[in-house]
């Protein structure tokens, strides 16, 4: 598998770490290009690692897919030059997204003139936020929801409480969060369950933990606001539109996957995209049992993920991918 690292000018004083991956004896140009957008305090490091097997990137690309991890402000290698430094919704599906969108278009060695879009977590509703302000121009041919949230219609007890003061959140930056993470390592390894609610410990393999806060990004406090006037009003509003509302007249086909014990986003919120979206082609899968609970985390890598939530995101995008190309493969 080769990756390219690409840096892509936003418009808006940023340049956003844009990686392509690809096996170019394997990929059937007639498919549509995959573009994954990660999550809050997140990058896309933990889209292409698993401690134990083949990753969700690497699993993708073996079956032929070119696939695109798009860190946007404040993600991964992604650099402020000028400009404001905090940021919102807005700013990311309205600004960032478009530009990477436009940015692979040119690039891509797929002939489809669509994306098919996965939302990781927070990503997911970058994702619905760009898609509520083009419903009709977006160029977006399927999207995938890991572990994202539209509307809290139950939120955890402890998110609330996080919420309660959206200004005061919008007041404080935090800083070094993945160096205060590795310095817990120790901490977490003797008492996993104080991560319960976002992973399932007894199917991660906590000993790469030092590998895993990679993947962890410092927060930006106007989001952190936002975010919290959202779970408090359950319903998103990015620039003046209720974005579950918008989705009504939104066709896209939609894949929803979800962790049934997800302590960071609940079932119910993870969902509530199907009250709304406009498309009538949607299909759920849903991660863990009883007895073996799956958490927020361990849609990405944990054991046996291989087979609970990349084979059926494969399967999914090859249906909504036909081979229409003339290169095509057999």
């Amino acid at each position: 598998m080769n990756q390219e690292k690409y840096r892509v000018d936003n418009g808006a004083g940023w340049e956003l770490d844009v990686r392509r991956f690809v096996d170019p004896d394997r990929t059937d140009a007639a498919r549509r290009p995959v573009v994954m957008v990660p999550g809050y305090c997140m990058n896309c490091f933990i889209l292409n690692y698993h401690p134990g097997g083949a990753s969700m990137i690497e699993y993708l690309v073996a079956d032929g897919f070119e696939v695109w991890a798009a860190n946007l402000r404040g993600q991964g290698e992604s650099t402020r030059h000028r400009g404001r430094r905090r940021y919102g919704f807005s700013d990311l599906a309205n600004t960032d997204l478009p530009a990477v969108l436009d940015f692979i278009g040119q690039k891509t060695a797929c002939e489809a003139d669509h994306f098919d879009l996965v939302g990781c977590s927070l990503g997911a509703t970058t994702s619905y936020v760009y898609l509520a302000h083009r419903p009709q121009n977006h160029r977006v041919g399927g999207l995938v929801n890991i572990g994202g949230p539209l509307r809290w219609n139950r939120a955890h007890p402890w998110l609330v409480g996080a919420s309660i003061c959206p200004p005061l959140l919008g007041l404080i930056r935090i800083r070094g969060v993945r160096r205060l993470a590795r310095m817990l390592i120790p901490v977490v390894q003797r008492f996993p369950q104080l991560l319960s609610h976002y992973l399932n410990p007894e199917i991660i393999d906590l000993s790469a933990a030092d590998q895993l806060v990679k993947t962890i990004d410092d927060p930006d406090p106007q989001l952190n606001a936002e975010m919290a006037r959202w779970i408090k009003n359950r319903d998103l509003f990015v620039d003046g539109l209720n974005i579950s509302h918008s989705l009504y007249s939104v066709e896209v086909p939609i894949l929803c996957i979800l962790a049934m014990q997800d302590g960071i986003v609940t079932p119910e919120a993870a969902l509530s995209v199907l009250d709304h979206i406009g498309s009538h082609d949607v299909e759920i899968v849903e991660v863990g049992s009883r007895e073996v609970p799956h958490a927020h985390a361990d849609l990405f890598i944990s054991q046996g993920v291989q087979g609970k939530v990349f084979r059926p995101l494969r399967d999914w995008l090859r249906r909504q991918n036909p081979q229409i190309g003339p290169n095509a493969k057999k």
